[in-house]
């Protein structure tokens, strides 16, 4: 079996939903192994969300994958020192539940140091695990809003428009996947091998996305408002309507792409004209560069308006629905389409792994499992419960 670059760590994720067990498929991915710790009865409410496959989701199958699943009531004393127990015995801890709500159960830093003096705390949450909103509720989507994303998405006549994706959340499992690595890194090399706590906030996530806007602001007083399909202050970059009825995004805002794809299009004058021999002429006159762009596409089809850019070599793309992507061989060749197989017995495509490691790439061992599918194999070899301790806690809806 390949190597993979995380193999020896062992991470406990207590998350649900999205952002924390986004962050812990990542790591499993790539080699650590996730103990998913869910509540007994239900278990992760992901499990139930949009499309089924019979009783179980087909996103969980994705975010729960190379997951070992087992079942603990951390309402319960007995539950808290189960965790406790695996605290001991793990590298991370993972969570993403409101402030306070560990210590509450007695699983705060402090007691998980007492325990594993090298573990390391890795908390996602709306706010942040200090300052006067630590105690909100986050959730991605009002993260995606007070951190800024949202006031810039969508056209200015209309009011802000989402992404179709939790993206807020994603954003924020990445930083926790980042964190999470830094930190194993620092506590390999200090001498006393001590952890610390990983805090990533959902919206400080988001507002970290926003490029320059909040320095011009500062500077100018200039607030950057919604602009469609545009990118304000780079031109040319947007989306154009093509003779077929279909829209293609080009990108010509690279002083010498530009000149390439004004020659291709046939207006070599634009091309040499000094006024637009940088980024800041033409986004001076970027109406204009874009109507004369539209103007050429709307005279081609899709397919001919890539072919003719591609030659020259200006960034150019169709937008893609699913469907698209499914067929796209690109795709198929990346392996960023992967078959795997149902409990039922069928088969369905999910999303390949990202990144591509040349030397230990991630893999996907296993589909997101049954809830508490692995509660034995952790309970009685791992933990090294008798068979009657472990069948007591069963009885007694511990685990």
């Amino acid at each position: 079996m390949t190597r993979k670059p995380l193999d020896g760590i062992r991470i406990l994720e207590l998350g649900n939903i999205v952002a924390a067990p986004f962050a812990g498929k990542i790591l499993a991915e790539f080699g650590a192994e996730v103990i998913k710790v869910e509540e007994p009865t239900n278990g992760d409410p992901l499990r139930n969300w949009r499309v089924m496959d019979k009783d179980t989701s087909v996103w969980w199958y994705v975010q729960g994958r190379n997951k070992k699943s087992i079942t603990v009531n951390m309402r319960e004393k007995q539950g808290q020192d189960i965790v406790k127990t695996l605290i001991g015995k793990v590298d991370v801890v993972l969570e993403n539940f409101k402030p306070g709500t560990l210590e509450k159960w007695g699983l705060g830093f402090e007691e998980m140091q007492k325990i594993n003096p090298s573990i390391i705390l890795t908390r996602i949450s709306g706010y942040g695990q200090t300052g006067p909103y630590k105690e909100k509720p986050g959730f991605g989507s009002v993260a995606e809003a007070i951190g800024g994303l949202r006031y810039l998405t969508g056209y200015p006549e209309l009011p802000p428009v989402r992404v179709g994706i939790a993206l807020g959340d994603m954003v924020a499992g990445l930083y926790a996947v980042i964190g999470t690595l830094m930190s194993l890194r620092a506590r390999d090399e200090d001498s006393e091998k001590k952890g610390q706590v990983v805090d990533v906030a959902l919206y400080e996530s988001v507002f970290s996305l926003l490029e320059g806007i909040l320095p011009e602001y500062d500077l100018t007083g200039h607030v950057r408002e919604r602009t469609g399909t545009t990118l304000p202050g780079i031109a040319p970059s947007n989306t154009y309507l093509c003779a077929d009825g279909k829209h293609v995004v080009i990108g010509g805002n690279g002083d010498k792409i530009f000149q390439r794809l004004m020659t291709a299009i046939g207006r070599e004058d634009l091309a040499n004209d000094s006024n637009y021999g940088s980024n800041q002429g033409r986004a001076d006159d970027v109406t204009f560069i874009d109507a004369t762009i539209e103007e050429w596409t709307k005279q081609h089809s899709l397919k001919e308006v890539q072919r003719i850019l591609d030659e020259v070599s200006v960034p150019v793309g169709p937008i893609y629905g699913i469907q698209e992507i499914v067929e796209d061989e690109h795709y198929k060749a990346r392996d960023m389409l992967c078959e795997v197989e149902l409990p039922n017995g069928g088969k369905v495509l999910v999303p390949g792994i990202v990144p591509k490691l040349s030397g230990t790439p991630g893999g996907i061992e296993w589909n997101g499992p049954t809830l508490g599918e692995h509660n034995e194999e952790i309970y009685t070899e791992f933990m090294k419960f008798s068979i009657e301790d472990f069948k007591r806690l069963k009885e007694q809806g511990v685990v």
